[in-house]
């Protein structure tokens, strides 16, 4: 299959379900279903409650049993971008994880997580760069320098993005 072309598997609408796997340091970090809302070829779009086990408290917000994830994935980006609602409907925010860009078959949409984050609270006067120090930590940049600049590259658009027109501007 093609990178940029939506795997017939996936279909574009339909109770259809994916299991997301997030890949770091060459691990599975996590794994869970989720619902496909669609796939253009490009971007898939995907729906699942909060996948960690009890209430994770980053100090600016809690994500918490109860909680649903809608997540954006690219083909050709280096991040995804997760909105996240309370059970009952209430915007918390949108959390951004740098990532190469996804790979989807066989029912498995997969992401190799590169450490860095934007967080971007509901009213968007929140905008958090986060775990730079991990990303420095991983080494990265020398043993892929390639995938160091496009990760950081990542991070500034989204920043820039949060901090302008804002991410609505992405998932329109």
């Amino acid at each position: 299959m093609s990178a940029n072309s939506a795997d017939p598997a996936l279909p574009a609408s339909g109770p259809a379900t994916v299991e997301v796997v997030l890949v770091k340091a060459g691990r599975t970090k996590i794994r869970y279903p989720a619902a496909l809302l669609a796939d253009d070829g490009t971007r898939v779009s995907v729906r699942a409650p909060w996948a960690g086990e009890g209430v994770r408290d980053f100090g600016f917000v809690r994500f918490e049993p109860g909680d649903v994830f809608t997540e954006h994935y690219w083909r050709d980006r280096w991040y995804s971008v997760k909105e996240v609602r309370t059970s009952a409907g209430t915007l918390k925010g949108h959390y951004c994880d740098v990532t190469r860009p996804a790979e989807v078959s066989a029912g498995r949409l997969v992401v190799e997580d590169l450490d860095l984050d934007l967080w971007v609270s509901a009213d968007g006067t929140d905008v958090r760069r986060l775990d730079e120090d991990e990303f420095a930590a991983s080494g990265l940049s020398a043993t892929d320098p390639a995938a160091a600049a496009a990760a950081v590259a990542a991070l500034d658009e989204l920043d820039a993005l949060a901090r302008g027109a804002g991410l609505v501007t992405l998932l329109g």
